[in-house]
């Protein structure tokens, strides 16, 4: 019997099912995929606790690596056998479980150069940092990033791939040991916003300039210094909103701290359009595989652990990636 993790209200951790699940066979367009590993993400508790509403009861996750075991009428981008991994939205609710049903689309087939378990820990975060790295600004050798969350997924990997791209990098951490962690990933200065006010370093760090991006993943706590660190023109990439919503703006403020650019992105609408999928993901494939990123699995869990997995994010205690080995 697949097992499945489910929920059925929204809330804290506690709601999270470890459940029995019917599989049964694909429909035209779908697959039955088997999971190595599972991806654990901090959107998932965006859907958990109601952020993200969708319809209950519902599955759990968005992002997994595994093996197709049977094909629906009408798929040809997959077939039986092959490695997979994905990542999505609301198309690919239901990825904390063992084996299920899933649109082929969103599939995207694995080279034997990357194992299950790094495919499910950075198809999201990978993809994420190659649209923030390749799409959101044009970047060049020589330009200065604030990053924030610089020891988590997104951060460990956007810092490598940023000094790839010959770019400065400030990351924020609030501990010294994620601290020592981000730097050996790529970060140049180190900020520990526990008991520093990132802005006014950052300004120190730049003689009084800025950088030009902020990516900015924790939202209401640190948006107002966040722009406060920009140089003039320079653009915030509000990519998470990990400390809460972010508050309210009068648009005026942007004029007056310098012409400055805000966006909020979506990995959706990155890899809506297949061929731009298909390029994001090689160039990652290929820095990831040939060892030029390297992926932090800093945590494991049993899938019927997820209670304790997503209280884990919430609270902090991660670094790097997470995943659920099945």
């Amino acid at each position: 019997m697949a097992k499945a993790v489910r929920f059925y209200e929204t809330g804290g951790p506690e709601v999270l099912r470890y459940e029995d699940v019917e599989v049964g066979d694909p429909g035209p367009g779908q697959v039955r995929l088997r999971h190595v590993a599972v991806g654990l993400n901090y959107a998932d508790t965006y859907f958990r606790n109601g952020t993200y509403p969708i319809p209950l009861a519902n599955g759990m996750g968005v992002e997994a690596s595994g093996i197709v075991q049977a094909v629906g009428e009408g798929v040809t981008n997959v077939a039986v056998g092959d490695r997979v991994t994905y990542t999505g939205f609301i198309n690919t609710l239901g990825a904390y479980s063992t084996e299920r049903l899933i649109p082929a689309a969103p599939l995207i087939k694995l080279p034997e150069s990357i194992s299950f378990e790094t495919a499910a820990a950075m198809t999201m975060r990978g993809l994420t940092s190659s649209y923030l790295m390749r799409r959101i600004y044009d970047f060049k050798a020589g330009d200065t990033v604030l990053l924030h969350a610089a020891a988590g997924g997104v951060g460990l990997i956007v810092s490598q791939w940023a000094k790839l791209l010959g770019l400065t990098v400030i990351g924020t951490v609030s501990t010294e040991a994620k601290g020592e962690l981000a730097k050996a990933h790529g970060c140049d200065h180190i900020i520990n916003y526990s008991h520093e006010n990132f802005a006014q370093r950052v300004r120190e760090l730049t003689d009084g300039v800025g950088v030009n991006v902020v990516f900015d993943s924790v939202g209401k706590t640190t948006f107002m210094d966040s722009l406060d660190s920009l140089k003039r023109r320079g653009l915030l990439v509000c990519v998470g909103t990990a400390s809460g919503p972010i508050p309210a703006f009068e648009p005026a403020q942007l004029a007056m701290k310098g012409s400055l650019f805000v966006t909020r992105p979506a990995l959706a609408d990155y890899i809506a359009d297949p061929a731009e999928k298909a390029d994001l993901a090689g160039e990652l494939f290929d820095h990831v595989g040939s060892g030029r990123i390297k992926i932090e699995i800093n945590q494991q869990y049993d899938l019927q652990d997820a209670v304790q997995a997503h209280r884990d994010l919430e609270s902090r205690k991660t670094t790097g990636s997470s995943i659920f080995v099945i």
